[in-house]
Order: C-alpha cells, then structure tokens, then sequence
C-alpha cells in the first residue's frame, strides 16, 4: 500500500514538473519570437526600401501569422501581426493598404479581448494610430474620436512611453492643435530607451524630432 502511494506520489511530481517545464519552454520561445520579430520588423520597417522591403513585409507577415496560429491565445501574437500589417499598409499605399489595416485592425481587436494591458497597452496604441492615419467613411473606418479614445488608453497604461507619446503628439499634430502635439512630443523625446529595441527606439526618436520640426514651423 505505501509502495502504491509512493509510486503514485512520485508520478504526480513528475507529471507536475513536466507541465511546468513545458510552459517555461512555451514561455521562452514566446519571448524569443517577440524580440526577433521586433529586431527583423525594426530593420525592414526604417532600413529597406522599395521591393526588397516589401518582400520582407510579406515574410514578416508569415511569420506573425504563423505565431498567430501557433499560440492563439497570445495577446502578444495577435499584437505583432496588427502592427506589421499596419506598417506594411503605411509602406505599401493604394488600394492594398485598405484592406491591410482592416485586417491590422481585426488583430488589435482580437489582442484587447485577451489582454489590453499586453506589451505595455500596445494594441490600444496602434490601434488608435490606425483610426486616425485610415480614411474615414465611405473609404475607410477611420474615426479621428476614436483614436483619441484608444490613445489616451494606451497613454494611463504606459505614460512615459515613447511610442503612445509620440502617437498622441502626431494624433495632435494632425488636429492643428500643435500645443498639445509639442508637449507629447517632448514627452516621447524624454522616453526611457529600451534596452532590447535600439534600432527602434534609433528611428522612433528621429520620427519625434522631425515632428517637432515640423511644429515651429506651424507655431
């Protein structure tokens, strides 16, 4: 009788740290797609140009696709295919880029049902970047309110940030109201620097400043 309780004991403990070993692997291999599709989206996204970034848009769509379909329930997944999506619809223009970032959209969404707080509010700011950068009605959903909306989110989930900032500077700048653009502005410029995204943070800091720019001279 102990040698049955023992046997099962030992069992139990094993099945236990199989499971637990398999989510650390799950885990890790999570966080490894997300920096490599980061670094890889960095490099397409403000290093190539022309054809040679469009077939690397396409690829990077696989693979998010791919992470998408392989971990369904991850926010993160969902959050990475919304934002390479939108930015291929932003490098690609005409009629192509419409019904990217309908799909972008749709994967945005789908990361706020499973967790709005993932990468720090990401998907509340992308997805308000892409109501206000979209057409609005008949060609597009665009929505300038809503944006204002989803960005104002993203910004109490992350406020110091450098990318909600810099979105809600531009939203600003798009609105005319070019104090309002300057102060967020300043704010994204002060941003923290990410130790794991430096090629991002490189262009998203030459992005702010040319906003800026762009400011005094409407001021």
């Amino acid at each position: 009788m102990k040698k049955t309780k023992v046997t099962a004991f030992f069992i139990a403990g094993f099945l236990s740290l199989s499971v637990f070993s398999a989510e650390l692997d799950s885990s890790v291999n999570s966080q490894q797609r997300l920096h490599d599709l980061q670094q890889r989206w960095a490099t397409v996204n403000y290093t190539l140009k022309d054809d040679a970034q469009e077939k690397a848009f396409e690829q990077l769509v696989a693979d998010a696709q791919q992470w998408v379909e392989q971990e369904p329930e991850s926010a993160s997944a969902h959050i990475w295919l919304g934002i390479v999506k939108s930015t291929y619809a932003g490098a690609k223009g005409g009629l192509g880029a419409l019904s990217l970032a309908k799909e972008s959209r749709k994967s945005l969404e789908k990361a706020l049902e499973i967790d709005p707080n993932a990468l720090s509010g990401s998907a509340y700011a992308s997805l308000g970047t892409l109501y206000y950068k979209v057409p609005g009605w008949p060609f597009g959903f665009g929505d300038d309110d809503k944006a204002q909306e989803l960005l104002e989110k993203a910004l109490a989930i992350n406020p110091n940030g450098i990318d909600p900032n810099y979105f809600y500077a531009d939203y600003w700048f798009e609105q005319g109201d070019y104090a309002k653009a300057e102060s967020y502005a300043n704010k994204a410029l002060a941003a923290a620097p990410r130790p794991d995204r430096p090629l991002a943070d490189e262009f998203r800091r030459k992005e702010v400043e040319q906003l800026l720019a762009r400011i005094k001279r409407e001021q």
